[in-house]
């Protein structure tokens, strides 16, 4: 099934952004219930605090993962714009990856024409919220709402940060992704439902690193979510 169809079906999906590149902890992560599963090439990931190489360093192990799960894969493809590359990109194509996800002053234009990914990108605080209205027709299937400064990774959820999270569901006309950059619980799903957010990304902050964190935290938040 697409990022899109996912999106467009469920109420609210749960996608795990998961701290290494691991067939164990993406098992873990499907074991309880994952929607999608998204990982991460040529970066250096500060919430996990873990550094990532090239698409050929882990090709074992993505072609492990894509075989184990049917749900969308998504990849980060790098944490800068010189660190995109094309061959990596169609790499990662034939590695069995979905969709890609990406801040948006990180993306090369370039990036739309692929038409072997469904695409998305992350939007920071800093962001105008005039410049997202319309990205359907971009060929955009998500956005990912990564406003929260680093700085304030790891606290909790406040009613401000739901409020923000609404303004930005209703100044665009694609789903909106909220990764974990709060320390979120189960317990917030209903809250972030009603805001109108579309899926929860959980990361590090929240999963933690090992596969036992991993498998009980996810399947808390699937417990919450269907419940809605």
């Amino acid at each position: 099934m697409s990022l899109k169809k996912l999106l467009d079906e469920k109420k609210m999906t749960l996608a795990i952004s998961i701290p290494k590149n691991e067939p164990e902890l993406a098992r873990a992560a499907m074991d309880a219930g994952a929607d999608v599963i998204k990982m991460h090439v040529n970066v250096d990931h500060w919430a996990s605090g873990n550094s990532f190489g090239d698409a050929n360093v882990y090709e074992n192990e993505f072609r492990e993962i894509r075989e184990r799960f049917s749900g969308p894969l998504g990849i980060v493809p790098g944490g800068s714009f010189e660190a995109i590359e094309r061959n990596q990109l169609e790499k990662l194509a034939d590695f069995g990856f979905d969709y890609f996800s990406i801040y948006a002053h990180h993306m090369p234009s370039w990036l739309l024409d692929l038409d072997t990914f469904e695409k998305t990108f992350a939007i920071t605080g800093n962001d105008s919220l005039d410049c997202i209205r319309k990205v359907k027709d971009l060929g955009i299937a998500a956005i990912e709402a990564s406003i929260i400064p680093a700085k304030e990774y790891g606290s909790p959820l406040t009613f401000k940060d739901v409020l923000t999270y609404r303004q930005i569901v209703q100044s665009t006309d694609v789903p909106i992704i909220i990764p974990s950059q709060r320390r979120l619980i189960a317990a917030d799903i209903p809250l972030l439902y009603q805001a109108g957010v579309k899926s929860v990304m959980l990361g590090a902050v929240v999963v933690g690193q090992t596969k036992e964190s991993i498998e009980q935290t996810v399947f808390a938040f699937k417990n919450e979510i269907e419940k809605l």
